[in-house]
């Protein structure tokens, strides 16, 4: 979809579709809902009186001009309560209306900002918040699967702005939108892909293209490099996998040393059997998201590129398969880590933590001034905050975790700070190595954090996003399947590191 500008009444641009919205407490509109409402002699304010249009979060009114105005329909997206309006509020009436103008097979759609007028927001996040939701909402899969004829796209999205003098933060806003929605759509369609499509290859392919197009610096590790740096626990974990591991490295402003170093690790399980321990086969086709993880660094790793944020940011992706074969590696195995630190296996489908141990390890070499790592890491955080509601977050400094739990607030991608007790490390104490891998069903989700914490020498969080990285429902614009969870985080978070 083209995303314009444009100077103008919205009321006289020529689009098919035209989109303005309403707060609920509104009897007579004003702004660019007004004048349209003039133009049609009063169609809105006669739709608000007699119940049919409130306002409300959710509500989408269609007004048919008759040639009143030269689009074919109006629509009128609700926005709720003006006291609790804010940028998630732009973000789903966007999403609410551009899926409306979808489902009426409309081609080029205008649209006023919302919330810059009497909403009150400043006018270039609120722009970047009303085209990001639209395009976060057309986001579509191409699935492998035939369809009876070929699905609907709009062709065009104009922003309508009447005031000069604003267009040049709109455009801004615009193009930060288009550069987030592309690294969200890249996170979404990698977990999206069957297992035996988004390989450790195509995770590989799609880091080489991401590299290539915004000129960052590549690494990608293949066994024997791995070998070559002691990856005993990302090795131990790729033995019984068919598929080759690539332990990737994108770097975005590679040689400033000049500049604050922030290392982003992502857990890249291409699929998640369990290994020996294997999992339960009922919806075991879920595990195909254990990527999730990797797949946001990628995503986020091409929007730092598009931005050219002046920061030196550090993508770390350790991808392989865990599978059970003859090679796999077993419950009481003991493996080294590439910092010297023994560990015994007692339970192979705790491989995440694995290999991000050694993610974590190299990541070292950076001097980073901080390290996030994002996983899919475990059960016991969905039970413990719901599925598709926030990621756990487990952090060294206090000054990192508010500064994310900014960041999630502010883009809707939310965190909940968990506790990093040192009596969790009680649980993983093991009598034949250094710790074990599992410190059992209770206090799971810590428990594994503390294992991780066991490989960092700088300030660091963690982000446990088991429960965010797959949906089983439409929210919004969130669409079932791959939600892209941890992109649009990123990236706020680096866009205000200062």
């Amino acid at each position: 979809m083209k995303i314009n500008v444009s100077q103008g009444e919205i009321q006289a641009h020529e689009a098919d579709t035209l989109i303005v919205n309403l707060f609920d407490d509104v009897t007579t509109p004003s702004g660019a809902t007004g004048a349209v409402d003039k133009a049609l002699d009063g169609a809105i304010s006669e739709l608000i009186a007699s119940g049919d249009l409130t306002g409300k979060v959710g509500e989408v009114g269609v007004v048919y001009p008759r040639g009143a105005v030269p689009a074919t329909r109006v629509l009128v997206v609700g926005l709720g309560k003006r006291d609790l309006f804010d940028l998630e509020g732009v973000r789903q009436a966007a999403a609410n209306s551009i899926k409306q103008a979808h489902q009426l097979k409309a081609k080029n759609v205008a649209t006023i900002v919302h919330g810059a007028g009497v909403g009150g927001l400043d006018v270039q996040t609120a722009a970047q918040a009303t085209i990001e939701g639209s395009l976060l909402t057309l986001y579509r899969f191409a699935a492998t699967k035939k369809e009876s004829e070929p699905p609907h796209e709009i062709e065009s999205l104009t922003v309508v702005e009447f005031d000069g003098s604003k267009l040049a933060a709109i455009e801004a806003g615009g193009q930060q939108a288009q550069a987030i929605a592309a690294g969200v759509a890249v996170a979404r369609d990698l977990v999206n892909m069957p297992p035996n499509v988004a390989t450790p290859t195509k995770m590989a392919e799609t880091a080489e293209s991401i590299a290539k197009e915004h000129n960052l610096k590549i690494t990608i590790g293949d066994r024997a490099w791995a070998a070559e740096h002691n990856m005993g626990g990302f090795l131990a974990v790729a033995k019984g996998a068919g598929e080759p591991p690539k332990f990737i490295v994108l770097e975005h402003n590679a040689d400033r040393e000049d500049l604050d170093t922030i290392v982003l690790v992502g857990k890249g399980i291409t699929f998640d059997t369990g290994g020996i321990s294997i999992k339960p086969s009922a919806k075991m086709e879920a595990m195909k998201s254990d990527m999730g993880g990797a797949a946001a660094v990628l995503g986020a790793m091409k929007v730092v590129g598009a931005m050219d944020l002046p920061l030196r940011v550090i993508g770390i992706t350790p991808c392989t398969e865990n599978m059970p074969d003859a090679n796999a590696y077993r419950p009481a195995d003991v493996i080294t880590i590439s910092n010297n630190t023994t560990v015994e296996i007692i339970s192979t489908d705790a491989e995440g933590r694995m290999v991000l141990a050694d993610g974590l390890v190299y990541a070292t070499r950076y001097n980073p001034k901080a390290v996030i790592d994002l996983a899919t890491l475990t059960g016991a955080c969905v039970v413990a905050l719901g599925s598709n509601m926030a990621a756990g977050l487990f952090s060294t400094e206090d000054s990192l975790r508010d500064k994310l739990v900014a960041a999630g607030t502010a883009v809707h991608e939310r965190v909940w700070p968990l506790p990093l007790w040192d009596d969790y490390k009680e649980a993983i104490k093991s009598d034949v190595a250094d710790i074990k891998n599992s410190g059992g069903r209770f206090g799971g989700v810590s428990t594994s954090a503390m294992f991780l914490k066991q490989f960092i020498d700088y300030p660091w969080v963690h982000l446990d996003i088991a429960g965010m990285a797959l949906s089983e429902t439409e929210n919004g614009y969130t669409p079932r399947g791959g939600t892209g969870y941890g992109v649009r985080l990123l990236v706020e978070f680096l866009r205000n590191w200062a």
